[in-house]
Parts: C-alpha cells; structure tokens; sequence
C-alpha cells in the first residue's frame, strides 16, 4: 500500500517544533490502552504503509523526526505541470503590475499582501475566487482594491487564458503562510517570470538562489522588499530549475508502485 499526505504547515515547522512534536507523537502512538481511538488516527496509515510518498524532503524530514518512519519508507516525488505550461514559450511582461494567483483566503494572507502593495505602491494583480462572497476576509480584500495598486480578477478556468495573464506580467508573487509544492509559482516559473515567495523551507527547498524572498511574516521591511523586487523585475532573468511534465512525475510512481508489487 503507498500512501501520500500533505504536511503543509508540519513541514514549515522549526526543527525545535518537529522534535517536540515527534516526542509528543511517539509517546501517545506506544502508549497502551488507546484501543479504538488510536487506530482512528492517520498517523497508523503512516505506519503501516509499505511507501509514504511527498512532494519535498521537508515532508519527509516530517515522517521521520514526528512519526520515526525510516527514510527507506519515503519517496519524494515532485507533481507536475501541464505541457501547456511546459510550452509556453517567451514572456512579453509588457504589463506594469505583478501577479499572484491563488484563492482569496486566510491561508494565502490575500489582505496582507494587498496592503502591502499599497504601502509599497506596487501593482499587483490578484487572480482568484473567495470561498464565498459572505466570507469577512473576502470583505476585507474588497476593501483594499482600488484599480492603482490592487488590481482583482476573478478565478480563470481556461488554461491559455492563464498562461496569457502569467506571461504578461512583470513577475510573480506569493505571501502564503505556508504551502509544500507550490503549483502556482512553478507555473509563472513556466511562464518564465521571476518569483518573489516568503522565505521558508518549502521556498527554499523548491527554489534556492532562483528566487526572491519575502520575509515570512508580515515585518516593516517586506513593502520594501516587494518595491525592489518590482523594480529589478525588466532585468531578472526567469527562475531556472527543474519542471516536471505529469507524463515524468508517472513514471516515477509507476516505478515505485511496481516496486511495493514486486515484494
């Protein structure tokens, strides 16, 4: 059995964190008399799987320091992008703002980094949909576009429409609290723009020196930040690492399917 999970705020968790939790976590997965409760948690999946399989060694640095997996029992498999993406050819970023994309919600600090393009007075277009049109954070992002510096659109659903939108811009960026394989910035990579994430070990993993970086949470020098970044963006050249087609990322998890088969 190969199971996967997404650790998307476990893996941004400090060292000090993960080794507390795995402490934590040991303890009540040994400890007798849990019964019926313990075989409810997810964490026994873990466990019990022939192969665990995550999208960056920070997840499975999870599995091993939280759930004391061996290594031997993880398998990093990228995901992939449409060939689409993988096709897309030049960038014009001919358009005077950046871009982020993504749904308007807590979890992507949407209002956070609307008011700091505005501080910064940098253009910057949001692509995406909220939760709801009730939803108070949708509310308080509404607020803040003012068509100068907050610009809004609505969630694209045509991939070439999408590509269209990504390579016209002068760059991307992303203000999330935490992600694990971040699908949108790999695709304005594909797009050829330049990225601006917040530095965390998911960041870094992904993108090392072929990115930019916010700090992580909301700090006086991020609008400063993001200013210097739209400013250098005609010069920066397009982020350059490894993109995976889904026909790759595939053949990776046939191998390992035919591997558990096999035993």
């Amino acid at each position: 059995m190969a199971v996967t999970h997404l650790f998307t705020a476990t893996c941004n968790r400090s060292p000090l964190q993960l080794n507390i939790q795995g402490l934590v976590t040991r303890v009540l997965l040994d400890l007798p008399g849990w019964g019926l409760i313990k075989n409810q948690l997810n964490w026994q999946s873990f466990r019990l799987a022939d192969l665990m399989i995550v999208g960056l060694q920070a997840e499975r640095q999870v599995l091993s320091t939280v759930y004391g997996l061996p290594e031997a029992k993880v398998s990093v498999v990228p995901l992939g992008l449409h060939r689409d993406f993988l096709e897309a050819g030049k960038p014009s970023r001919s358009k005077p703002y950046l871009i982020t994309t993504g749904t308007i919600t807590e979890r992507k600090r949407s209002v956070e980094l609307a008011q700091m393009a505005r501080t910064a007075q940098v253009p910057l277009l949001f692509v995406g949909k909220p939760y709801s049109l009730n939803d108070p954070y949708w509310k308080a992002f509404a607020t803040l576009i003012d068509n100068k510096f907050v610009f809004h659109r609505d969630h694209v659903t045509d991939r070439a429409e999408m590509i269209g939108l990504l390579k016209s811009s002068r760059g991307f960026v992303i203000f999330s609290q935490h992600e694990n394989w971040c699908l949108s910035a790999y695709e304005a990579a594909a797009c050829g723009l330049p990225l601006l994430v917040p530095n965390q070990p998911w960041s870094r993993e992904c993108f090392g020196a072929q990115a930019s970086y916010l700090d992580a949470s909301m700090t006086k020098t991020n609008p400063d930040k993001l200013r210097s970044f739209y400013e250098k963006c005609p010069v920066l050249p397009a982020s350059d690492f490894k993109l995976y087609s889904w026909d790759e990322v595939a053949g990776q998890l046939e191998a390992y399917y035919r591997s558990i088969l096999s035993k």
